[in-house]
């Protein structure tokens, strides 16, 4: 179960995440095909950078990430710190 102080942080700090059990979620309407790609590949060096790795699904005009962390099966700050670069990088999700 998420913790309240971390559920209270998502809803303070990432506008257009949700929750979906121990996942973050966020989605992004995107122009096309290509800026799917590319900000897929935005998240990802994002998360290289993070040591932490997102579940992603891209396709035509969509990206969406899934962040928990694997070793805690749990939601975890490393997840809402992720997302919260995800967001600067991205935006806010749209979709």
């Amino acid at each position: 179960m998420v913790e309240a102080a971390l559920a209270g942080r998502v809803a303070a700090e990432l506008p257009g995440w949700r929750l979906e059990g121990e996942e973050l979620v966020g989605a992004w309407k995107l122009p096309d095909f290509a800026a799917a790609i590319a900000a897929a590949v935005r998240v990802g060096a994002l998360a290289e950078r993070a040591d932490h790795h997102p579940e992603m699904r891209i396709g035509w005009g969509r990206l969406e990430v899934r962040l928990t962390t694997h070793s805690a099966k749990a939601l975890t700050r490393r997840d809402v710190d992720l997302a919260v670069k995800v967001s600067a990088a991205l935006q806010a999700p749209t979709g």
